[in-house]
């Protein structure tokens, strides 16, 4: 089951103010000389078309998310999390109302890709995935690394030496895509990043990919776990279907270069004891 965070639409800002003024002066005025050409509701589309947010009166962006601590996660029944709490930011001022839902990465990645007006986050922009969606970002720029627990006999600072492990990882993540291309053949998949932990913890597994910021946190709490070797450098971000109006899209971005130039985005990584050692 789903978990859905609540969000009221959000007040008008003054461009949908503007936009509702000139509707309502075409209802007002569109007559015989218009209508030599187009109806009324044609002219009426063609200004909603021209709108910088596209057809803010129906719109409504469905933002899908997974269990992935500390980027996005459950709380006292509440999503909280480095990403999730960016996406607030960001959505503010603009004028369209959004839902947020949390499930396994799969379906919320595939709710993404195919449902008009589908964002999902936190997301890999990685090539294959580049021309699916529409990216605001970077919420979070990171190492992914292969890490193993500290006391188990694992060698494995080259992707050759790798290749002989198992490796855990999430079912849809980028990093599975990123191992099979590695040419690792046994890898093993889970639902979501805590049961690979687990399992990694356990000794099912002896290897999984995870974030470098995740890893220091991790260890300063205690669990005992080692890097390997680095797989590669992502930029995580909010991914959009590519029907998400334009003007929303650039509204959002703005948004979050905002709040990464004012020092906001920083003090959310502190909260969540995400900044990387000095």
């Amino acid at each position: 089951m789903s978990r859905r965070q609540p969000t009221g639409p959000l007040q008008a800002a003054t461009p949908l103010a503007r936009r509702n003024t000139t509707l309502k002066h075409f209802r007002e005025t569109c007559g015989a000389v218009f209508r030599k050409w187009m109806t009324c509701g044609q002219i009426i589309a063609a200004i909603l078309v021209a709108s910088p947010f596209g057809a803010l009166a129906n719109d409504h962006l469905h933002f899908t998310t997974e269990d992935y601590f500390p980027y996005n996660y459950l709380e006292d029944g509440k999503i909280k999390g480095v990403s999730y709490d960016q996406l607030r930011l960001i959505m503010q001022g603009i004028p369209v109302s959004y839902s947020v839902d949390m499930m396994p990465w799969a379906r919320a990645y595939a709710i993404a890709e195919n449902e008009p007006m589908g964002c999902v986050f936190t997301t890999a922009h990685i090539a294959e995935r580049d021309a699916l969606f529409k990216w605001i970002e970077p919420l979070v720029v990171d190492r992914n690394l292969l890490v193993s627990r500290t006391s188990a006999s694992v060698d494995a600072d080259t992707i050759e030496k790798a290749r002989n492990y198992i490796v855990g990882t999430q079912r849809e993540d980028y990093t599975q895509t990123s191992l099979e291309k590695l040419g690792f053949a046994r890898i093993d998949l889970a639902a979501n990043l805590d049961f690979t932990l687990k399992k990694l913890q356990s000794g099912r597994i002896d290897l999984m990919p995870i974030s470098e910021r995740l890893l220091y946190k991790l260890q300063r709490q205690g669990i005992a776990l080692k890097a390997q070797l680095v797989l590669s450098v992502e930029t995580f971000s909010i991914a959009c279907n590519n029907t998400v109006p334009d003007g929303i899209v650039e509204k959002m971005q703005a948004n979050l270069d905002q709040i990464i130039k004012d020092g906001r985005q920083r003090e959310i990584l502190e909260r969540y004891d995400m900044t990387l050692p000095q």
